[in-house]
């Protein structure tokens, strides 16, 4: 059975909706859905994610938002980056500390977190790592997918820069995933990046 790795946005959990829906429609295409929870240190995020993917040795990683931002560090493997949030520090530091609530259920039963200084400096070093050791080899295992409507985060020029056009595709969408762009976007392009030879973007 093929393994794909969902790991969510920030403020969520692995049980969002869109790994749900991911496991509900792959399962019966024999294509296991791993989704953990990620935990809010970045940190201890970013050495859980790189532990956990050695260890499952997924076939592709799904990632969105702060997600995708880890996950693009996460090199060898084939990645999708919804939406990815490359600027976490900066994004959290111009909307303020403080309390935040988790908008899906927790494993560990956590309800709420801390936006603090040391979260916004572990944001920083663990940013530092980005588009670090990017070959050609590399390049051809990320996808980046965009949501033309998305008014919360803007890293387009980052991907760009970095990984190219032709490994960029745009949607019409949101920052946050919905069934539709889940159906018609990202699940074809999972299929695809699962068979032995997958289409091209372009």
């Amino acid at each position: 059975m093929k393994k794909v790795v969902y790991i969510h946005g920030f403020a969520s959990a692995g049980s969002t909706g869109s790994a749900t829906q991911m496991r509900n429609h792959l399962y019966p295409k024999g294509v296991q859905v791993l989704s953990p929870d990620v935990p809010v240190s970045p940190l201890e995020a970013i050495a859980f994610l790189k532990s956990f993917v050695q260890q499952e040795q997924p076939d592709l990683i799904v990632a969105t938002s702060m997600g995708a931002m880890y996950a693009e560090q996460l090199r060898g493997f084939k990645r999708i980056l919804v939406n990815p949030s490359f600027h976490m520090a900066r994004s959290l530091t111009f909307r303020g500390l403080g309390r935040r609530e988790f908008r899906n259920k927790r494993q560990d039963g956590a309800t709420e977190f801390k936006v603090d200084k040391q979260m916004i400096q572990e944001f920083q070093q663990v940013e530092k790592e980005s588009f670090k050791g990017i070959d050609a080899q590399e390049k051809a295992l990320v996808w980046g997918l965009f949501g033309t409507q998305d008014n919360l985060v803007n890293c387009q020029a980052d991907f760009l820069k970095h990984y190219g056009r032709e490994q960029m595709q745009l949607f019409e969408g949101e920052h946050f995933l919905n069934d539709k762009v889940l159906s018609k976007v990202v699940l074809p392009l999972v299929e695809r990046s699962l068979s032995p030879d997958p289409s091209s973007l372009s």
